[in-house]
């Protein structure tokens, strides 16, 4: 199902390209929260891909980590690692390397606009090496509930009716089981808030535009807005969802998925008779038929 514009999407991102680290706030926080995750992994990665950004302004979020050797990097644009033979233009549902060919991927806030996302993470997956890892951090369902609702409004009231303002987006559970779907052993899908705030909706929007997030809805509307709805969907914003210091919040939800490649080393659920432990132990009851009531000893 083609939800997204690609095309538009891409001219998005190419627009802002030469200037993205004037808004690179939301993806450093994304990273490094993606990143720390990789703390808990005592092992290193000979060749990592990035998918999002560049390979070297990842290589600088990774800091002292010093768990990936090779970085190789790959978006929809053109990036400053382009020069070093690090970076390579690509379309996330059709990766242009081989089966096999790395030890960990990261996709980092690209995942949301990917009109096939389980042919995606399939695709993921495929250029994988056996017990390699995938992480990926893309924005969640809560993401701009406040101006999705503000717009929704100021449409309905100004003009009668309203049209798609903002993304459609996965939710955790979601996540967890695209992973599986996708084949990725040990899957996990977890979601953290980050909150930013702004003095008023043309703030919001101006940073949205800088990191090349804007609508790009098959179904969006190719007309410019009109003014008198804009300005009320910034006056309704403010109504309803400025603190007492007068400024506004805006939601960002990160959705993170952890996965990894099957391999035969890896920890398998044990077949049904098999286990060594009764749970009605582990939780301290007693065991009852079937239908029967669950009491503490």
């Amino acid at each position: 199902m083609q939800v997204f514009d690609r095309t538009a999407k891409r001219r998005q991102r190419q627009r802002v390209s030469g200037r993205a680290g004037d808004f690179d706030f939301l993806r450093a926080a994304v990273a490094e929260r993606l990143l720390d995750r990789l703390d808990d992994i005592r092992r290193s990665f000979p060749l990592a891909l990035v998918q999002g950004c560049d390979a070297a302004w990842l290589q600088s979020q990774l800091g002292a980590r010093g768990q990936v050797e090779r970085l190789v990097s790959m978006d929809s644009v053109g990036g400053p690692g382009a020069h070093l033979g690090l970076h390579a233009v690509g379309d996330e549902e059709f990766l242009p390397f081989a089966e096999g060919r790395f030890d960990l991927v990261i996709a980092l806030l690209n995942l949301h606009w990917v009109n096939d996302l389980p042919g995606a993470l399939i695709q993921i997956r495929r250029v994988l090496k056996p017990d390699g890892l995938f992480l990926g951090a893309m924005l969640g369902g809560s993401t701009l509930n406040e101006l999705r609702q503000s717009w929704l409004a100021a449409e309905a009231e100004i003009e009668g009716g309203a049209s798609p303002r903002v993304s459609p987006m996965a939710e955790t559970l979601d996540g967890a089981a695209l992973l599986q779907r996708a084949g990725f052993a040990l899957p996990v899908a977890d979601s953290e808030i980050i909150p930013v705030s702004y003095g008023d909706a043309f703030g919001l929007m101006r940073d949205l535009r800088g990191m090349g997030e804007t609508n790009a809805i098959l179904g969006r509307r190719k007309a410019f807005t009109r003014r008198t709805t804009l300005l009320r969907m910034v006056e309704l914003y403010q109504q309803r969802f400025a603190g007492p210091d007068g400024r506004i919040p805006a939601t960002f939800e990160m959705i993170a998925l952890t996965g990894w490649s099957p391999h035969e080393s890896q920890q398998k659920p044990l077949r049904p008779g098999q286990a060594t432990h009764r749970l009605a132990d582990a939780l301290g009851t007693v065991a009852h038929p079937i239908g029967g009531p669950l009491k503490p000893n």
